[in-house]
């Protein structure tokens, strides 16, 4: 009875934990669907401003949606940053950027063979499949520092906000406001440069069916936006010094009490006395 006892708690927490890791690979899947599948299949419709809304739309949707389950980080970068400023249970690291990696891959193939279909076909190898790059590959033509600076820059932005968002003192029930709208901000300004990464998994995706130039320039965009997350993470402990630490998927709850009044007040609306 007692290794009963002691198995059923540890298969509770090994189950809650898949549920984690799909969370973050469904989140993940839809935010690569979305935004790759804006940049490649409607690109050239909707401009640069329309792919930066559809990342944003995208995340902010999956806040909402697979936030209170895992945090919605879909994003090693996010991961990363999160951990290193103790808000992140470092034995679920692993399972969250494999997850994120699975998702924007199986995303990746889709788009492609949404595109494929289209009259002339489709080739990621020539066009790319939204791939991340510098210099040639860069679709204004920006150098690899340049690349570099704006990846780890933009990168420390979003990871910034995901951490003060997030924060213990923040408005409950509003971090995926800030974190989806700061997600266009950041692709208003890297687009030009990058195509836009600050994500990892974001860019591993495309840059295995695209291939050549997109695989080659890979590491860069593993390398900077970890290293974006590392500086977000030194100035929140620095800045914020919050009284108290709360995970990310809580702080994208509405608080328990909040709904409470709201559904009373609901209630009191359709019965007034």
């Amino acid at each position: 009875m007692r290794d009963g006892n002691r198995r059923a708690p540890r298969t509770a927490a090994g189950g809650e934990a898949i549920q984690k890791y799909l969370a973050e690979a469904v989140g993940t899947f839809v935010l690569v669907l979305g935004g790759v599948g804006a940049a490649v299949l409607a690109g050239d419709r909707i401009g640069f401003l329309g792919v930066a809304f559809a990342f944003g739309l995208s995340l902010l949707a999956m806040v909402y949606t697979v936030g209170p389950i895992s945090g919605c980080h879909v994003n090693p970068a996010v991961t990363v940053g999160l951990l290193m400023a103790g808000k992140f249970d470092k034995r679920h690291v692993a399972g969250y950027v494999i997850a994120q990696c699975v998702g924007a891959m199986v995303a990746a193939g889709v788009v492609l063979l949404i595109a494929k279909g289209a009259p002339g076909g489709y080739s990621a190898g020539a066009e790319g499949l939204g791939s991340n790059g510098y210099g040639t590959a860069s679709p204004e033509g920006y150098g690899g520092g340049a690349a570099f600076l704006t990846e780890v820059a933009l990168t420390f932005l979003l990871v910034l906000t995901v951490l003060g968002a997030t924060d213990s003192r923040a408005p409950v029930g509003f971090a995926g406001l800030a974190i989806g709208l700061v997600l266009t901000l950041i692709h208003l300004v890297g687009i030009p440069i990058t195509n836009t990464s600050v994500n990892p998994a974001r860019s591993l995706g495309p840059a295995l069916f695209a291939g050549g130039d997109a695989l080659r320039q890979l590491w860069l965009f593993i390398v900077a936006p970890l290293l974006g997350a590392a500086f977000a993470s030194a100035v929140y402990r620095l800045v914020a010094r919050p009284a108290a630490q709360i995970t990310a998927a809580r702080a994208e709850q509405a608080l328990d009490e909040e709904r409470r009044e709201r559904v009373s007040g609901r209630r009191d609306a359709e019965h007034p006395v």
